[in-house]
């Protein structure tokens, strides 16, 4: 199986975090004896040095015509989101869409893409600080300010810093399954995988709890036991706490309500069962807690806008392809 070539743009002023983002979480998804699962390179719109925001400078190889040749364009957090893109690189961008060639505006990079109109009618989120001036600037594009990330057709933005780890990964769960960026994701120390849909943050403080640690374990047992009757009094008693008391303290320090959290992670653990296993669909409802296929069904519309039985077909036509011929 070829590699999957992976262009990632450097500009003066790139975020040295963003920029190496990609390259670091994508190289520790290649297998360590076999051909690797992506290549990694840098392009400028004129090879030679650049500066990062850190004062370093960076000698990059490429020039835009790298993004002709590469499966997977990635724009990292545009330095200025008020200054638009020189017409030589809108022109390689709209070239590439054309193709149909992944492309990845991370964090304000997502301006990038909408300056290029590839965003027009397309679902797309950026950076919750610069979302009033995103809304403005883009008015055709389906905004999704308060997500994590969103995939729409060949298109992916995602929202600031630690949210491109997540973006990053979740290419890597698309292409190669939830076993490879769960390990990729255990070799970062990083938590495995957030769905796009979580909240980008969350809106008040997390307050010091001197429970904290003891909440923490509850989460984790709830999460290795989706398939039980998790009731809110149950949760409650397992953290030893009043049930008003543990639903204000679990909406502080995850930002959304029990029940809310259960179906994102149910819909996680059923996503994981339809690409690893055969298990027919209603046998994953009741392992993944949902109890009855129409439950399942229901949730994954609302997640993932998607059937279960689509999303394993599509799934298994993604690692058909990719242990299988070039595309």
């Amino acid at each position: 199986m070829p590699s999957i070539r992976v262009a990632v743009l450097a500009f003066d002023g790139v975020s040295l975090f963003h920029l190496s983002v990609p390259g670091i979480v994508l190289a520790t998804a290649n297998p360590a004896s076999t051909e690797p699962r992506y290549e990694i390179s840098y392009c400028a719109e004129v090879p030679g040095m650049i500066s990062s925001d850190q004062g370093i400078g960076l000698a990059i190889g490429h020039g835009l015509e790298l993004m002709a040749v590469s499966d997977v364009i990635i724009i990292p957090a545009w330095g200025d989101q008020s200054m638009t893109p020189s017409a030589a690189l809108v022109q390689a961008l709209q070239l590439a869409h054309a193709e149909g060639k992944l492309i990845v505006g991370l964090c304000l990079g997502a301006f990038v893409l909408g300056d290029a109109g590839l965003l027009d009618g397309k679902e797309a989120t950026t950076h919750w600080a610069a979302r009033d001036e995103f809304a403005q600037r883009f008015p055709k594009v389906r905004f999704r300010p308060e997500v994590l990330y969103v995939t729409d057709d060949n298109l992916m933005t995602s929202a600031g810093t630690v949210a491109a780890i997540d973006c990053c990964l979740h290419l890597i769960r698309q292409r190669f399954g939830a076993d490879v960026a769960n390990h990729t994701a255990k070799m970062l120390v990083t938590p495995p995988h957030r769905q796009g849909g979580q909240a980008q943050y969350v809106e008040h403080p997390v307050p010091q709890l001197s429970s904290e640690t003891h909440f923490s374990e509850v989460l984790a047992w709830a999460r290795m036991n989706l398939g039980e009757n998790l009731s809110l009094d149950l949760l409650a008693e397992k953290a030893r706490m009043s049930r008003r008391t543990f639903t204000r303290r679990f909406k502080e320090t995850t930002g959304t309500t029990v029940s809310k959290w259960l179906n994102a992670e149910r819909v996680i653990r059923a996503q994981a069962l339809l690409e690893t296993t055969d298990l027919p669909v209603e046998c994953i409802a009741e392992e993944a807690g949902f109890g009855t296929p129409l439950s399942l069904r229901q949730q994954f519309a609302a997640h993932l806008g998607t059937s279960p039985s689509d999303y394993r077909k599509m799934f298994c036509l993604g690692v058909k392809r990719d242990s299988g011929a070039q595309t």
